[in-house]
């Protein structure tokens, strides 16, 4: 394949390749290395409390021993479903230098979705803010799950900070249960229980997997993408390649802030906000819910990010708000819009307003996240998805396999270190997305300019993307249909304003007394707030094909 976005390489100081470490190593050498060299650098902020890398190390090294007291062995699957909180970077990272696997879960999910979640990846252990432990004790019995941290806001803020963060995550989740989950153990206690000094550290290769991700894929089935260290490595010493016209191909500067708005649990922020942060040493501010537009203003005046990572539903509130406006925001070097399309008026207005372009990138979990992205040395917006990362090939390729000539669409196929090892236990899912040469095809139609630049056209499944997160049809339906008033249900995306996309159900009634209230309220119950249709038709009859199946694009004309 001839490689033409080379010349781009040339042109904006772009690495043509970088560099892997030995096999034997993983991503945790990587922090060891990075705590000692930053020290005493501020690595994580949250509500003014700051953690160093001395800290952090300290802490995830005493977490670690902590669950390794707990006889897991390696490989073992951890399940943490907190919000954007100190304990999160200390857990995660703990759980990587124990030699277990991490499981990032949404910590929005109701019962049904986290029961699933834990069944499939086999978590032997969980750790949860108690603001939402409630959702977990629904199942209790019905998962693998044998040891459960409770973690409290206040754990790490004391108690009048930890009382605000409760006040700023009941916006998040509208109220916060009572619950009781036999023999589970407080963070702090779990904390106290074990002496550093016992630590083992586990022989680690790049082989070994790290993460499971959980995704949609390119099928509705939720399924784990296998993270292995050497992808989460690979894609961290992509960006940097990528990233280093505006932070510099050493170390970050101490003064460098990057705005963690997104989830930490999803792979965007999990990579280019905690883990780059912590290879450059560059302190993140943490976030603890983005649509508390007041809130965020509050931290954007207090510190003045370098590098401001989002998705447009985010970039776009912040253009239209006269207080962000007026901001300074002399300081920013690189916003990078991921999840969904940055709109191009979204853009402009950005670089109006802060001087500063939005650089955008595409990836998916399975590809650990990033695949591409636009220079950040380019000056204009380029109402594409960039080109390939180094070390990272893309074609386009028809329904065969076959790479179709430039500016001809086709599905956006991708072949790096960062792509997954595979969909975890689930051979047969993995073959349906990995070619015979190793490219993994996304399910986005796209198509390939003269200069390797890629622009996405359309989807090639059902898939819904709400505000960067992926939906599949098929999960609403499989959740409404069990409803008993409803007869028949399909859902599809419809344009939204803030998110890019938000579900509508076409249902066929069984009852005639159902409503639209009934099915909203249904979907409140069993669903994740994203997930949720906000729109609602009755129909008499869904349009099928000969052999009975739905037919979306039917449905998709008509909105």
């Amino acid at each position: 394949m001839e490689k033409i976005w080379f010349a781009e390489y040339q042109k904006t100081g772009i690495p043509e390749t970088v560099e892997l470490p030995a096999e034997n190593t993983s991503l945790v050498d990587i922090f060891e290395s990075n705590f000692k060299k930053f020290g005493s650098r501020e690595a994580f902020i949250f509500m003014d409390k700051v953690i160093t890398f001395n800290e952090l190390d300290a802490a995830s090294r005493k977490f670690a021993t902590y669950l390794q007291s707990l006889g897991l062995a390696k490989g073992s699957r951890v399940a943490v479903m907190m919000p954007n909180v100190l304990q999160y970077p200390v857990v995660a990272i703990g759980v990587l230098r124990a030699g277990l696997i991490l499981v990032n879960v949404n910590p929005l999910y109701t019962s049904r979705e986290l029961e699933h979640q834990l069944n499939d990846s086999g978590a032997e252990g969980l750790v949860i803010i108690e603001n939402f432990a409630s959702v977990y004790q629904a199942i209790l019995g019905k998962t693998p799950v044998k040891h459960v941290v409770v973690a409290s806001v206040g754990d790490m803020l004391g108690t009048l900070k930890g009382t605000l963060v409760n006040f700023v995550l009941r916006s998040v989740r509208k109220q916060i249960p009572a619950w009781d989950i036999p023999g589970h153990i407080k963070f702090n206690a779990a904390m106290s229980k074990v002496s550093a000094s016992n630590y083992k550290r586990p022989n680690l290769t790049l082989s070994d997997t790290a993460v499971l991700q959980y995704t949609g894929g390119t099928t509705g089935v939720s399924k784990g993408a296998e993270l292995t260290h050497r992808n989460l490595v690979a894609n961290l010493l992509q960006c940097d390649g990528i990233f280093q016209s505006k932070f510099g191909a050493q170390d970050g500067s101490k003064d460098d802030r990057i705005f963690c708005a997104l989830p930490l649990y999803h792979i965007f922020a999990f990579m280019v906000c905690a883990m780059y942060g912590m290879y450059k040493g560059q302190a993140n501010v943490l976030i603890p819910n983005p649509r508390d537009l007041p809130a965020v203003m509050k931290e954007l005046r207090k510190y003045q990010p370098t590098f401001f990572p989002a998705v447009n539903t985010l970039f776009n509130a912040l253009v239209n708000n006269e207080e962000f406006r007026q901001l300074d925001h002399s300081k920013l070097k690189m916003a990078m819009g991921g999840g969904m399309a940055v709109l191009a008026s979204t853009a402009e207005a950005w670089k109006k307003i802060t001087g500063s372009n939005i650089i955008e990138g595409y990836g998916l979990s399975e590809t650990s996240p990033v695949a591409t992205a636009n220079p950040p040395a380019a000056t204009e917006f380029s109402g594409t998805i960039g080109i390939p990362l180094p070390l990272t090939e893309v074609a386009i390729l028809d329904d065969d396999g076959n790479e179709v000539a430039l500016g001809e669409q086709g599905e956006i196929s991708i072949r790096g270190p960062q792509v997954m090892k595979g969909y975890w236990n689930r051979p047969d899912e993995t073959a349906k997305v990995m070619t015979a040469d190793n490219f993994f095809r996304t399910g986005d139609i796209g198509v390939m300019d003269s200069r390797g630049y890629v622009k996405i056209v359309d989807r090639k499944k059902d898939m819904i993307l709400v505000s960067g997160f992926n939906v599949y049809p098929s999960e609403i339906e499989e959740v409404i249909s069990t409803h008993p008033k409803v007869l028949e249900v399909a859902a599809i995306g419809v344009q939204d304003e803030k998110s890019g996309e938000v579900p509508k159900l076409f249902v066929v009634k069984k009852d005639p007394s159902l409503t639209t209230e009934e099915i909203l309220a249904f979907a409140k119950e069993n669903l994740t707030g994203y997930k949720r249709p906000r729109y609602v038709e009755f129909i008499d009859e869904l349009p099928k094909s000969n052999v009975g199946k739905i037919l979306r694009k039917d449905l998709r004309k008509t909105n």
